[in-house]
């Protein structure tokens, strides 16, 4: 049976509806980098998601070409991920689309290296016709984070992030998002097929303990 990430690491994949602590060891990713309302049809996040598949797919079915890669085993691709950050808001305004920096990715197995990886974005603009050189290789260490399984919408996230930002006063903790430690998502549910008041997205958010003065 293949490796599935969400049922092996599920403390990351599969949090509760009440906020909880984590601390979130490295990995790597496939990762694209953009800007802009994630909505626009034929838009740069839509085009960055398309580039992450082709990839992740291309490196997923490599042991039936020549391309061997070391360690490798069967695995189901891991759920698309995003890194979001905006200028000049306090916090996560989802409302705000147009302000958004992202950084849409895809999580790597460990044994995909960065020779792998690079195998995988030339073979993947040869074969699908797709440019991916917007692709890069990311290694993210997270560290400490709160999280939540949220349910609904997008633009209701700012209720559960609420929720996180009460249970980690109370933890004495506080948010520790910076330029390199991002508001966090992971979509669990195919938006396409799912309505969105079942959607399932995991929120993280970086942390650190409050210093007394």
């Amino acid at each position: 049976m293949a490796f599935d990430f969400k049922k092996e690491y599920k403390e990351f994949y599969m949090p509760g509806r009440k906020p909880e602590l984590v601390s979130v060891p490295a990995a790597n990713y496939i990762a694209v980098r953009g800007t802009g309302n994630p909505n626009d049809e034929d838009g740069a996040y839509k085009k960055a998601v398309g580039v992450l598949y082709a990839i992740a797919y291309t490196l997923k079915m490599s042991y039936m070409g020549e391309h061997k890669i070391e360690g490798f085993f069967q695995y189901v691709v891991p759920p698309l991920e995003g890194f979001w950050q905006q200028d000049g808001v306090d916090g996560f305004d989802p409302t705000r689309k147009e302000t958004f920096k992202w950084i849409s990715v895809i999580r790597l197995p460990d044994f995909i290296t960065r020779a792998d990886f690079d195998w995988a974005v030339r073979t993947a603009t040869e074969k699908k016709k797709l440019d991916c050189s917007s692709a890069e290789f990311l290694s993210v260490d997270e560290g400490l984070c709160v999280q939540i399984m949220h349910i609904g919408a997008f633009d209701d996230e700012p209720e559960s992030v609420a929720l996180m930002d009460e249970f980690i006063c109370a933890q004495g903790y506080e948010n520790d998002i910076t330029d390199t430690r991002l508001h966090h998502e992971i979509y669990m549910s195919d938006a396409r097929k799912v309505p969105s008041e079942k959607w399932k997205t995991v929120i993280r958010h970086p942390i650190k303990p409050v210093v007394k003065q």
